[in-house]
């Protein structure tokens, strides 16, 4: 399948290859060589439809040269330089897609993760590879996020710790932060403190009986 043409949904246009026609009168995001023509009219639900299309494009690529890099190493090697100078990619790239790639076949390749995410753990073990890639798959972890919790984990000489998870960000009327600041100050707490307790004397009133 084309991937410019990758996911029609009911709702949002679907990305098309410049020269395939535009569809829908001419409001279809077009892609091309040098990349979007976007319609004038575009709702936030066709743009961010597309950003998500064009992330698994970029991913799917990174493991597709990985395994063409592979394959290439194995099975030319006497034109294998001369086929990634052909490409005109930069070399050290190239080179981190195969060796994400090497590490992980396909079977134990997640759809859920991005490739960036299995290449912070391709250097560890295969079973450390797979225990990382479940938390960050089971908490929805960022990249970023998977590379902070490798490190402590690294820091505390590898013994274990729950993972930590972040509270949903929300706005809060300003007199009720002061008050909540002010019983903090009472208590004797940081105010983090105090609310995380106080968050959980709550979860404990309706949870009798939970650790």
């Amino acid at each position: 399948m084309d991937r410019a043409q990758l996911g029609r949904s009911r709702t949002s246009a679907p990305l098309r290859r410049d020269g395939t026609g535009t569809g829908r009168n001419g409001k279809d995001i077009l892609t091309t060589r040098v990349g979007l023509r976007i319609p004038a009219a575009l709702t936030f639900e066709r743009w961010q439809h597309a950003g998500s299309q064009i992330s698994r494009i970029v991913d799917s690529s990174s493991w597709c040269l990985g395994d063409w890099l592979v394959y290439g190493q194995e099975e030319f090697t006497d034109r294998y330089l001369r086929a990634i100078e052909a490409c005109g990619l930069d070399y050290q790239t190239l080179r981190n897609y195969a060796w994400v790639a090497r590490k992980f076949e396909l079977s134990r390749r997640r759809e859920t993760l991005s490739f960036q995410h299995h290449a912070e753990v391709s250097s560890l073990p295969p079973c450390e590879q797979d225990k990382w890639l479940d938390l960050a798959d089971e908490f929805n972890w960022s990249r970023n996020e998977l590379r902070r919790n490798i490190r402590s984990h690294r820091q505390r000489g590898g013994k274990e710790e729950p993972p930590k998870d972040s509270l949903p960000k929300f706005s809060v009327p300003a007199e009720r932060v002061q008050r909540w600041r002010k019983a903090a100050e009472l208590s004797g707490d940081k105010f983090e403190q105090w609310v995380l307790r106080a968050l959980d004397e709550a979860a404990l009133a309706k949870l009798p009986g939970q650790p």
